[in-house]
């Protein structure tokens, strides 16, 4: 078979296994580029404090309320302080029970608190199947990496599937880059809209035309979806027969059980002592503006940035220190825009895919190209059932006739 023919069925059948995906990934991508700002106009109980009046308190002392109240519960995401009038909304696990061995099931793993008064104005469960208010926008994120498909055997399923689905995209990406131009002398008709000469020629071009005005973007969004489902599985280890990459502190570590995991020795607060010495130390200018603690893994992150900031807008992120749980022990960190050309590749990964590389413009831009990936999804396979509708035709024809 020669080398066109082949192509064309490559591309057909590579895109008819991911157009439906690709699709809700396309339309749920364009919504989610502004997932913290359409989550709080939906759930303003989870986002907007109702005290009008008092000092804020810091994070910290929060969570240590909150822990306090719920025994059962332990904090592991917090921001230090908040931006003026907004809750602060942690993330929460259950601790483990000692009779069971077994993390208690709270029902929710975040929690909206007063900052002035520590009430609990509202929760939820992060990435629930459910379409209620509250739930939507997690719902959608989660959608769109994952398809909701459950974990199995402890592999989480959904993130390998779309990993490969990412990968599949990303080598049709120049397949259909390829098939666009069957004639180089007259390449400017593969970049034309015939928008005047019916729906089928105008179907046609808005997929062969529309991929190739938007074929960088389109390769840059599949590369960085593969690196962000499948980074540890994939991409670290491919980027690193290129260029040598630091230490990275969950890949040394052995992910523990419940049953193995117990309470850290380090408290929260002590974990960001530790960090503002390293950040003086560093010379670093920005305050300490949120704290993890990552139970399976034994560690403590600590993020530099403004309270308005948590999102790293701007640049490849935010910076962060991690710390052993148990003695305090630095164990790396990402600090953006430092180490190996390899470091700073996937740095660099979930900002080119969110857009947030060069901010609010960056946003726009993802947003629209979320939409042009559902139409070059929906548009592809109009293509396919129309042919085949027309195979279809043809063969009945040559039957009656016969």
């Amino acid at each position: 078979m020669r080398l066109r023919p082949a192509l064309v069925v490559l591309h057909r059948w590579f895109g008819l296994a991911a157009a439906v995906f690709l699709f809700i990934s396309g339309l749920t991508g364009a919504v989610i580029s502004w997932d913290h700002e359409l989550d709080a106009w939906l759930n303003p109980q989870l986002f907007h404090a109702q005290s009008r009046t008092g000092s804020a308190q810091s994070g910290l002392a929060l969570a240590q309320q909150l822990e306090a109240q719920n025994p059962r519960l332990r904090v592991n995401y917090l921001l230090t302080t908040m931006e003026p009038g907004h809750t602060a909304l942690l993330s929460v696990e259950g601790r483990v029970d000692a009779a069971t061995g077994k993390p208690y099931a709270l029902g929710y793993n975040q929690v909206a608190l007063d900052p002035v008064s520590g009430k609990v104005q509202g929760t939820r469960e992060w990435g629930a199947v459910s379409l209620t208010r509250e739930n939507l926008l997690p719902f959608l994120y989660k959608l769109h990496y994952t398809m909701h498909i459950p974990d199995g055997r402890g592999i989480e399923l959904g993130l390998w599937f779309m990993g490969i689905i990412g990968m599949v995209w990303f080598v049709d990406c120049f397949i259909a880059l390829y098939l666009s131009f069957p004639n180089w002398r007259s390449w400017r008709k593969s970049l034309a809209f015939r928008w005047r000469q019916g729906s089928h020629k105008l179907n046609f071009d808005l997929h062969r035309s529309g991929g190739v005005w938007v074929w960088l973007l389109l390769l840059i969004l599949a590369l960085t979806s593969v690196s962000m489902n499948l980074q540890t599985q994939v991409m670290r280890p491919l980027v690193a027969k290129f260029s040598t990459l630091s230490p990275n502190a969950f890949d040394s570590r052995t992910p523990r059980t419940p049953a193995q995991q117990g309470a850290p020795r380090l408290t929260r607060e002590q974990a960001v002592a530790l960090a503002k010495t390293e950040a003086a130390k560093r010379g670093w200018l920005l305050p300490a503006g949120g704290v993890f603690y990552s139970s399976a893994y034994g560690l403590y992150g600590v993020g530099f940035f403004n309270a308005d900031n948590d999102h790293g807008d701007g640049g490849l992120g935010n910076a962060w220190l991690y710390f052993d749980s148990s003695d305090g022990s630095p164990a790396g960190g990402v600090i953006p825009g430092t180490g190996s050309a390899g470091d700073i590749f996937l740095q660099a990964q979930f900002p080119l895919h969110s857009g947030r590389i060069i901010g609010l413009a960056g946003r726009i831009l993802i947003s629209a190209m979320g939409l042009v990936v559902a139409m070059l999804s929906a548009t592809g396979l109009i293509i396919w059932v129309r042919k085949r509708r027309a195979r279809f035709m043809q063969t009945s024809g040559k039957r009656q006739f016969i």
